[in-house]
């Protein structure tokens, strides 16, 4: 049964979800909003795990904002397996992938495909699998799908960049190739960035980890290796040309960024066309970064976390030095940030240019009002669920899907 509040208690609450189920079986939550422009204290009430102070004012702990439209979400299917990465296709349906390595296509109504074969055999173990996926810009005429995975190799696994044809009849993937490896390989189960887009040129921004462990930790720092990076590369897995390190004889020339930790977010700003990307720190110090060709964006130099320990990260602790770039935001404690969007729809206008992300051990969507590429409003979305938000996608009406570790998949639309 759905509850619909009046608005003087909806001023005192960020999010009301309110639980019934639908013809299918599947369960359905409302999120009502009062209509209000006010500002409101930060939606993080905990204590930091640190004292570090911000850069800059604003660079954590934005105030609260809340969305006027009324809006309501409802889960379309719980019937995902640790499901990772999704996009939506041309008729609104939705291609997801399972973590273990599966693919599956979602309708409207909830129904899942059978699993898609002809994908190549993924590491799943720990952190790694079937990650993110895209479709190439002409994905209607050459049905053309790329994707993120760990791949299982002698001496252990790195992250890896596939493409493939979507059958005719949705059952498998044709002519499924690896295309590129970001290398060394590895023997580990952590940290394989694994997002994937589309920038406005038709190249591909790739994201990878730098695998975790004390040992490889420092090769975010190293224009040598490919790990903690965002690579860019072209539809054949080359480097793309005008990279800001293609023409340097010392550096991987398919590197764009470099003192990454794990990017699992990736995103164009639909106005400036800028890059924009969320990676986990370690205890304390996520961070959401405005990407600019051949900068250095810090790990494991400069943090504003510490170790899972509890131990400071460096001797002495820096947050701040000169040529290592300032996240525009950051998390402390963290929201564990995975997929990525601006949404660009017309159905709840007040979104419009906004940065949705899912949050994993935060358990909500993160809604980010971005002005003069700061952050001036934060808002969280279901969280009453209890879920672990993987990934989100706009779809094709305006609404925003999102998968879950648990194996739901969301939809949030304006309420009718």
């Amino acid at each position: 049964m759905k509850r619909t509040f009046p608005a003087f208690l909806l001023l005192s609450t960020a999010s009301l979800v309110a639980a019934s189920c639908n013809t299918n079986g599947a369960s359905k939550a409302s999120d009502d909003h009062a209509a209000t422009d006010s500002v409101y204290p930060p939606v993080e009430k905990n204590k930091p795990n640190t004292d570090y102070k911000p850069a800059f004012e604003g660079q954590t702990r934005a105030p609260g904002v809340k969305t006027q439209t009324p809006y309501e979400s409802e889960v379309v299917t719980d019937k995902l397996k640790s499901p990772w990465g999704i996009v939506a296709l041309p008729d609104g349906r939705l291609l997801i992938t399972e973590n273990e390595g599966n693919m599956r296509i979602v309708s409207d109504n909830g129904e899942l495909s059978e699993a898609i074969g002809g994908i190549p055999k993924v590491d799943a173990r720990g952190q790694g699998g079937l990650l993110g996926l895209t479709l190439d810009p002409n994905f209607a005429s050459n049905r053309i799908v790329y994707w993120v995975f760990s791949e299982p190799v002698s001496g252990g696994n790195h992250t890896a960049v596939a493409k493939g044809r979507l059958a005719d009849d949705e059952k498998s993937i044709e002519n499924a190739q690896v295309i590129y490896q970001a290398l060394p390989t590895y023997d580990g189960k952590q940290h394989y960035g694994g997002r994937i887009i589309f920038d406005k040129t038709g190249n591909l921004f790739v994201s990878t980890g730098e695998r975790s462990d004390l040992e490889t930790r420092p090769q975010a720092q190293d224009l040598k290796s490919a790990l903690g990076k965002i690579v860019r590369i072209t539809k054949d897995g080359q480097a793309a040309s005008d990279n800001p390190f293609a023409a340097n004889g010392e550096a991987r020339p398919e590197i764009y960024s470099y003192g990454n930790r794990n990017v699992q977010g990736l995103a164009l700003h639909p106005e400036t066309g800028d890059l924009w990307e969320t990676e986990f720190g370690p205890r304390g110090g996520d961070e959401l970064n405005r990407i600019e060709a051949g900068k250095n964006y810090g790990w494991p130099t400069i943090t504003y976390g510490l170790e899972y320990s509890g131990k400071e990260i460096g001797n002495p602790p820096i947050q701040q030095q000169e040529g290592l770039e300032q996240p525009v935001y950051y998390w402390d404690p963290v929201l564990s940030p995975s997929g990525l969007i601006f949404y660009t729809g017309d159905a709840i206008p007040e979104w419009k240019n906004n940065i949705f992300s899912g949050g994993l051990s935060s358990m909500h969507i993160a809604r980010l009002v971005i002005k003069d590429n700061k952050v001036v409003g934060e808002e969280r979305l279901l969280e009453k669920e209890g879920q672990r938000f993987r990934d989100v996608v706009q779809g094709k009406n305006g609404e925003i899907f999102a998968i879950t570790d648990g194996g739901r998949l969301y939809k949030i639309h304006k309420k009718i």
